[in-house]
């Protein structure tokens, strides 16, 4: 498989970018990586990029958009951050990768037992990681269920899926609110923004569209 390039990229609309990384993850859940040379794409790619999709998803070890879509180099703009939120840097980002560079997708992506998320759910304080909870903490708040309190923290896993997807939720609306480039592009659909959870145990991703 070759890497993408001015005229591949040009043919990719945001609903065959979708599916492509559908594709990727039936792959990936069943241990076929697509034929790519990397070495080769190094080289293709040198002079340029033409990726068609843009994910934001959590720094966890486990969950590596490349790996689990099955994407090779140039293919995916990757932007990671504890608890895939958004701030106006990521934002930047998604704007510069869908207006200047061309993709037609993008994915919040969330997972199961989510330690940032774990972390929320308990209030937890320590450094720096006080603000980034701070961030996710609405989430929280906006799951309702269950309401008692003994049952509202990171020993819950139910609860804490329940809040990493309301917090993909959540994210998709700040993307939406907060960037008026993307809101603009997706309403001209030139773009999709799209939610998505990945479960740790099985490999597979459930996307909301």
């Amino acid at each position: 498989m070759k890497a993408h390039t001015r005229e591949t990229q040009a043919t990719m609309t945001p609903e065959k970018s979708l599916q492509f990384l559908k594709e990727g993850n039936e792959r990936f859940q069943n241990n076929l990586k697509a034929n790519r040379n990397l070495l080769e794409q190094v080289n293709d790619t040198s002079d340029g990029q033409f990726p068609f999709a843009t994910i934001l998803s959590c720094i966890d070890s486990r969950v590596s958009a490349e790996l689990v879509f099955d994407q090779g180099l140039g293919d995916i703009f990757s932007i990671r951050i504890a608890g895939n939120f958004v701030n106006e840097d990521i934002l930047g980002s998604m704007e510069f990768g869908c207006k200047l560079a061309g993709t037609k997708l993008i994915v919040v992506l969330g997972h199961t037992s989510c330690g940032a998320i774990k972390g929320a759910c308990d209030h937890a304080r320590l450094g720096n990681l006080t603000s980034l909870i701070n961030k996710i903490e609405p989430a929280v708040a906006a799951v309702k269920e269950p309401t008692d309190e003994s049952l509202r923290n990171s020993k819950n896993l139910e609860f804490v899926d329940s809040v990493a997807e309301k917090n993909v939720q959540m994210t998709l609306e700040n993307i939406r609110k907060r960037s008026s480039v993307l809101a603009e592009m997706e309403e001209k659909k030139e773009i999709m923004i799209v939610g998505a959870m990945y479960d740790i145990s099985t490999g597979a991703v459930k996307f909301y569209e």
